[in-house]
């Protein structure tokens, strides 16, 4: 005996949810991407000043690679209270995460001001931003294969994939509007913290986005009564249908 099929969904809501993953995710590797720009044009020179050009730009960019080591937890993380809480959470807290991590590196004092303590913080902030993507990732995938037709499943958890591609350019645009409207030294002082500052006007709208989508039906159908114990397979659950 098989598990019944969660039920069809209309086509409206369907698309609907792709595009939020799709906005989504596009969003929080904005957010990633932002800072990898960054590190490579001025992190060194405001991070690391004491070192000299080379090995300054090595350090800024070892700081992006954080963000990498860190997005297995997250999607370790996310993944179990996905689960437990739902998809729909998660997609909301890793835009709080991601996005939050973001705002904040654009408020950030540099060396000059704070001295290492300003490097240190940088890495903390980069471990929280590759939480939050490591744990959108899983999720919104999920959340749009979930929501998708049998038959479409394919199509519809291709639309997080193009987030990554879509926030790169924005991110890089906006780091090349910024240098390319300023002078050097208006972008080393505080041009370079705009596209930061606005991830907090991208957080409010992924938030309402996601606030708007239905949750998983496939984990409303697994949170139903007789499946509480969080067992999904249908010789436990055959008895309770």
């Amino acid at each position: 005996m098989h598990p019944s099929s969660p039920p069809a969904l209309e086509p409206i809501r369907t698309r609907r949810v792709a595009l939020a993953t799709l906005i989504g995710t596009s969003i929080e590797w904005y957010d990633f991407f932002v800072y990898g720009a960054a590190a490579a044009l001025v992190f060194g020179k405001l991070f690391f000043p004491t070192a000299n050009p080379l090995t300054g730009t090595l350090l800024a960019l070892s700081t992006f690679g954080v963000g990498f080591i860190a997005r297995p937890i997250g999607g370790v993380v996310f993944a179990h209270f996905g689960d437990k809480i739902g998809r729909k959470s998660m997609l909301v807290l890793s835009v709080l995460l991601m996005g939050g991590g973001t705002f904040l590196v654009g408020l950030l004092p540099t060396a000059e001001t704070i001295g290492v303590a300003a490097p240190i913080l940088l890495v903390l902030l980069r471990i929280a931003q590759g939480i939050g993507i490591g744990g959108e990732w899983g999720a919104a995938a999920v959340m749009a294969v979930e929501h998708a037709p049998p038959h479409r499943r394919g199509f519809f958890g291709s639309w997080p994939q193009v987030g990554v591609p879509a926030g790169m350019l924005t991110a890089n645009l906006a780091i090349l509007a910024m240098s390319g409207s300023l002078s050097e030294e208006a972008f080393l002082a505080w041009g370079w913290r705009i596209p930061f500052l606005v991830s907090i006007v991208l957080v409010v709208v992924g938030i309402v986005i996601r606030l708007k989508v239905h949750e998983s039906p496939v984990f409303e159908q697994a949170k139903r009564p007789g499946r509480s114990n969080g067992c999904r397979c249908s010789r436990c659950c055959a008895g309770s249908r």
